[in-house]
């Protein structure tokens, strides 16, 4: 367990951990025990005789999943940058020393991550044009993730920027820094790298949220799901399909938020051994006289 997850939690004696191990093994044979029940299921309905998974093996089939699927990735990678970019500013709105700025940058992120984003889509797409504001159909999805999603994102990084040793900042303004120059020199570039799980994290939620794209009626790939199968008539078959991929693109990013965890830990584990082998002026702050 690291030093973050050792102050959010405490350490599971061997009660507690016999009952994770208990609980673990239950959950695993009910999920087990409902994928047999439902494979048993579609196999008495047909639904697994190989004359229905067989459109699956042609060309023109995976290449219009695909073709949603890289309009989903199209859409959450906009939604990502965007939010991204404006959650960082509001994070440091939220942490400035002018109080109307703090207020504003506050207020937006604590409305937009309450307000669900199936209804800023509904918005942009019914109340924005008779003021118009009439967004191509690509933004009239993305628009309204980038809403939600920055109040998100300010949060993460306002919490990773909070997370830093103060003496950070006091090093950089003793050297003569300014302020901004400390937290884009000094505070950012730590908080990233200690904030790289979490927003890889957070993309695996953004990448769920474009499939509300339906609503505007967006080509991303539960929508061409829907619309494959109204097609096929092959309802069961597509959205296992459809899972099936939404399922290794997310896994991937999961992964890849575990590795740039681990590696963080090991960053992290060999600068404390490089601090705790500096002579005591240097670890106090001072310099040798």
């Amino acid at each position: 367990m690291n030093k973050t997850q050792q102050i959010l939690f405490d350490e599971p004696g061997p009660r507690a951990r016999r009952r994770i191990r208990i609980a673990t093994v239950l959950g695993a044979v009910l999920l087990a025990g409902g994928v047999v029940a439902a494979g048993y299921q579609f196999a008495s309905h047909g639904e697994l005789a190989a004359a229905r998974w067989e459109p699956f093996t042609t060309w023109p089939i995976w290449r219009y999943l695909l073709n949603g699927l890289w309009a989903t990735v199209r859409a959450a990678a906009a939604t990502a940058v965007l939010s991204a970019a404006l959650g960082l500013l509001l994070a440091l709105g939220r942490l400035s020393t002018h109080r109307p700025l703090r207020w504003l940058a506050g207020a937006y992120v604590e409305i937009f991550r309450t307000v669900p984003t199936l209804l800023l889509i509904y918005v942009t797409l019914f109340a924005l044009p008779q003021y118009g504001l009439n967004f191509p159909l690509f933004w009239k999805l993305v628009v309204p993730l980038v809403v939600s999603n920055s109040a998100a994102f300010a949060e993460i990084f306002r919490s990773g920027i909070l997370a830093l040793d103060r003496g950070q900042t006091e090093a950089g303004l003793a050297v003569g820094l300014r302020r901004g120059q400390v937290m884009a020199l000094v505070v950012l570039p730590q908080a990233l790298l200690q904030l790289a799980p979490s927003l890889v994290s957070q993309l695996v939620g953004l990448l769920k949220d474009t499939s509300l794209g339906f609503v505007v009626s967006y080509t991303e790939l539960l929508y061409s799901g829907q619309v494959l199968s109204s097609y096929t008539h092959l309802l069961i078959q597509t959205f296992l399909v459809v899972a099936l991929l939404y399922l290794v693109v997310n896994a991937s990013l999961s992964k890849f938020a575990r590795v740039l965890q681990a590696r963080n830990g090991r960053f992290g584990a060999r600068r404390g051994r490089r601090t705790a082998d500096l002579p005591p002026p240097l670890l106090e702050g001072n310099t040798p006289r």
